[in-house]
């Protein structure tokens, strides 16, 4: 892997996905109790066509004394490069053992998928879906398609590399596995004609901790962690993952039939609207990315959208800026200037506004000269903004608050929409 890429001139280190580490680790699982030999490092393809040697943190191989079952057990830790996550630095473990292909149970809900010679169950530590709208379906293990499809295909090509294709015939699978010594299929008189497959179990020791600092949560997914990943790369400052995320929880609602929703950037926003309105379902945080989830919310057909945020953020957003972050455009104070001149605001008061280190001291200064309407102004611009980006296609509305929550401005029918969501 090229471990190293430069964004804005800087140099940030690459990283690998949950599903890669998964994917390793299994691998690794197999070839151990196929060939009765530990191993260092393991090698696996991404999806990106990025080769990757992952090291191999733990590992053993061992007989349970009272069932003759032999196992193996290894780990790898995740590395997120410079793209730092709340899973960076877990370990994530697998095991792999003999079984009989009629005795896997699928109903299991930790039952993930199975291939060609193994299955893939979970275990402690990774989380289970709860809810529609994910990936997977609900009731079974978050585990991706992604990281299943490199799963099965690492996996299949150390079955194919050691002779496992040969399964049925007993003799010759002993021959090839050199497992005769060990005695992992017992005696000869107990070899019969049922099929055996690998069983590999996926754990996380410290998943269910690690899983409170992540979306799962607000997402449905209890217990754990995902197993994620699209590309096997971790890529450092990228948004996408976020994105994506963020999506996912529009789509979930969307699932579960609402064709209205409310969109605010965090827990400012989120405090605002059940502060007025309760507890409730239909909020989805968008960060700093309201146009990307204006144009998803497009996408998957809500017709109507509250959208409720500090004047920080949205002020950006009444000039068509749809990325707030300030690295992206950072023209808080200028908006407002440009606003309250059209309202004929004396030079001083401007200068006074062009002062200002936050919005919270501009709309201080605001009020005290008497200009309060212009925040009721700055919402039907995003009003306006907003329903332009998604072509007219969805009702939108507009809250405006400061930090204490108090309400600095709202467009025309934001009271009336806000107790739609009452009802």
């Amino acid at each position: 892997m090229e471990e190293f890429v430069y964004i804005d001139g800087k140099k940030y280190r690459r990283g690998y996905t949950t599903g890669s580490c998964a994917t390793a680790v299994s691998k690794a699982a197999v070839y151990m109790l196929l060939t009765n030999e530990k191993i260092d490092t393991v090698n696996i393809d991404t999806p990106k066509g990025i080769y990757l040697s992952i090291p191999v943190v733990s590992s053993e191989i061992k007989k349970n004394e009272d069932t003759g079952e032999i196992y193996s057990i290894c780990s790898v830790q995740k590395d997120g490069g410079d793209d730092i996550d709340a899973t960076n630095g877990i370990e994530i473990f697998a095991k792999a053992t003999w079984v009989y292909e009629d005795e896997i149970d699928k109903s299991e809900n930790n039952f993930s998928f199975e291939g060609d010679g193994f299955c893939v169950f979970s275990g402690e530590g990774i989380g289970i879906i709860t809810k529609k709208g994910l990936s997977v379906e609900p009731g079974r293990p978050a585990i991706n398609p992604v990281p299943q499809k490199m799963i099965a295909k690492e996996v299949e090509s150390v079955l194919k590399a050691s002779g496992e294709k040969v399964l049925n015939d007993k003799s010759s699978l002993k021959n090839s596995l050199n497992l005769e010594k060990e005695n992992i299929l017992g005696d000869e008189n107990s070899l019969d004609n049922r099929k055996k497959a690998i069983k590999i179990t996926i754990f996380i020791p410290k998943g269910e901790e690690v899983a409170n600092k992540t979306f799962n949560p607000r997402l449905g997914i209890v217990g754990g962690i995902s197993i994620i990943g699209t590309s096997g790369i971790v890529e450092p400052m990228s948004d996408e993952g976020w994105k994506k995320s963020l999506s996912i929880e529009l789509n979930m609602k969307k699932e579960l039939g609402m064709d209205s929703i409310i969109l605010v950037p965090g827990n400012h926003g989120e405090s605002f609207i059940s502060d007025r309105i309760g507890e409730n379902s239909f909020v989805v945080r968008t960060s700093n990315f309201l146009g990307y989830m204006l144009m998803e919310a497009k996408r998957m057909g809500f017709k109507k959208i509250l959208l409720a945020g500090h004047i920080g953020k949205f002020i950006k957003l009444s000039a068509g800026i749809f990325n707030t972050h300030s690295k992206v455009a950072d023209a808080r104070n200028e908006i407002l200037i440009a606003n309250l001149a059209l309202m004929g605001a004396s030079t001083d008061l401007v200068r006074k506004i062009d002062a200002c280190l936050t919005t919270e001291e501009a709309t201080d200064i605001v009020y005290e000269n008497g200009f309060g309407e212009v925040f009721d102004i700055i919402c039907e611009k995003c009003k306006k903004r907003a329903e332009m980006h998604v072509d007219n296609e969805i009702e939108i509305e507009v809250f405006i608050f400061k930090m204490d929550k108090t309400v600095l401005g709202k467009s025309k029918n934001a009271e009336e929409m806000l107790e739609s969501f009452r009802k």
